[in-house]
C-alpha cells in the first residue's frame, strides 16, 4: 500500500472555501525536510502538491457539475478542480515570495489552514 507523509502544512487562517488568487500562505516546513528548500528561491513559482485531507472517505463523483452549481454544464471529474477526487491529491502553481528559514511564503495557494503538504517543485525545469 502506498503510504504518503506529509514535507509540512499550510498556516494561512482560511478555514471555507473562497477567492485565494490573493491570498499569501505560509508553508511551515517539518524540521527534517527544511535542508531539501536548498536554492528553492530561484524559482519566481512553484508547484505545491497537497491533500485534500477534509474529503477523505467522502467519496467522489465521475461526472459532476463544477462548484456544486447545476447552471455549470457537467464535466467528468478529470476536467475539474474538484477537491472530491479518486486520489486526494491537489497540485497548485504558486508565486513563491520568499523563505526564511522552514518558512516558505506563497501566493494563490488554493489549501486550508493545516492542509498537510506533500511535495514542492520547481515549477520550471533546472537548467544546471
Amino acid at each position: 500500500m502506498l503510504k504518503l507523509e506529509p514535507i509540512g502544512h499550510v498556516r494561512n487562517g482560511v478555514l471555507s472555501s473562497r477567492d485565494f488568487s490573493d491570498v499569501v500562505s505560509e508553508i511551515e516546513m517539518l524540521p527534517e525536510f527544511v535542508p531539501g528548500l536548498y536554492r528553492l528561491e530561484e524559482s519566481e513559482e512553484i508547484d505545491v502538491i497537497f491533500l485534500f485531507d477534509r474529503n477523505l472517505g467522502q467519496g467522489y463523483q465521475l461526472k459532476l457539475h463544477p462548484k456544486g452549481d447545476p447552471d455549470n454544464p457537467e464535466v467528468g471529474v478529470f476536467a475539474s478542480r474538484s477537491p472530491f477526487r479518486p486520489n486526494p491529491i491537489g497540485l497548485q502553481r504558486v508565486q513563491l515570495l520568499a523563505i526564511d528559514g522552514g518558512r516558505v511564503r506563497v501566493r494563490g495557494l488554493d489549501a486550508f489552514d493545516g492542509t498537510p503538504v506533500l511535495d514542492i517543485k520547481p515549477a520550471k525545469h533546472r537548467d544546471r
